[in-house]
């Protein structure tokens, strides 16, 4: 067993998350289900959920470890470990360890038998049953580096939030955000994308139904919008080529937080007679983090509203009935 996993089967001991079953009373009724779209105006969970990072002591030593809280609902939570750090900020790839915990007044409680993990004030207190804190993991907000990046000199903007004259049915929300459920009116072949993106914070909602959308190239090729805030990252989650090729790295930051996609694509090229001679490809940054490189499109993807073709295609944001929300896109052909 490498020290790495000794690591982690002896930090399973001190953050193992204790789960509390509702009564069958509770089970019968079901959860009031909400949608938020305004991050000023949220449940109190919310405030847990997010990124910890810090230093924690255990019977391998001393390790950077990064969690990621997960709130799902009535005071429930749930957890993704990473040994070295957060994705894309330290992270050693070799394992993602899920818990369970509660909510207990103003604290967020994580019980075992050996230790006890609180989290108050957006800070992670690991301590043993004696009291002896071992590890404290302050609350860390990342922003995309490519965040508000400015369309350079010769790029088409197709929203910059003053209007929607660049979009079919395009509609703009009370706040100026461009909505789901819109085709770009012009149509590209090989280009760079650049667009931001808001996923909406949906605590009671699981798996697709969380906070879902997605982008197509060209209308047929989509990488997935889904708040994937803390999953495996699996091609059907945020990042994800989907029905193709999950993302290298699951960088999908928590709902209702501001996020990136930077995409290099490269049309399908075609003989004299329509025939393709070569697939069209993709390289994508989430979060300013390189999650897939020059992978080849043997295909559209699931639901794509374009078959592959030889003519251009247009931005298509899909409307799987959840509110996220769009801005500052813009496009450079190449």
């Amino acid at each position: 067993m490498t020290k790495t996993l000794l690591y982690i089967v002896a930090l399973s001991f001190v953050l193992s998350f204790a789960f509390c079953a509702h009564s069958s009373a509770q089970d019968a009724k079901q959860p009031e289900q909400k949608t938020y779209t305004n991050p000023e105006k949220v449940d109190e969970d919310y405030a847990v959920q997010g990124e910890y990072s810090g230093e924690v002591t255990s019977t391998a030593g001393k390790s950077t470890l990064g969690v990621q809280v997960i709130a799902l609902g009535d005071g429930k939570f749930k957890s993704a470990v990473y040994t070295g750090g957060l994705p894309g900020s330290g992270f050693d790839g070799e394992s993602i360890i899920h818990y369970e915990g509660k909510r207990d007044g103003d604290e967020v409680v994580f019980d075992a038998d050996e230790a006890e993990g609180t989290i108050k004030d957006n800070v992670l207190t690991i301590a043993t049953n004696d009291g002896n804190v071992i590890g404290t993991l302050e609350k860390v907000v990342r922003e995309s580096p490519t965040l508000g990046m400015e369309a350079p000199d010769g790029a088409i903007v197709l929203f910059d939030g003053q209007s929607v004259d660049q979009w079919k049915k395009g509609k703009l929300s009370e706040d100026k955000l461009l909505m789901q459920g819109t085709t770009s009116k012009r149509e590209f072949q090989s280009h760079q994308l650049h667009i931001e993106f808001r996923l909406p914070y949906s605590p009671h909602a699981r798996g697709q139904a969380r906070g879902n959308s997605g982008l197509y190239i060209q209308g047929r090729y989509e990488i997935q919008m889904l708040d994937s805030f803390g999953l495996e990252g699996k091609n059907n989650e945020c990042g994800g080529i989907y029905s193709i090729k999950a993302p290298d790295l699951n960088m999908c930051y928590p709902p209702l937080t501001w996020q990136t996609y930077d995409v290099d694509f490269t049309a399908a090229e075609f003989d004299k007679d329509g025939k393709v001679i070569a697939n069209p490809k993709m390289t994508v940054k989430h979060n300013g983090i390189l999650v897939h490189d020059d992978v080849e499109l043997p295909k559209s993807t699931t639901a794509s509203p374009r078959k592959p073709g030889i003519e251009p295609g247009p931005v298509f944001l899909q409307n799987h009935k959840n509110p996220v929300r769009y801005r500052n896109i813009w496009v450079v052909e190449k």
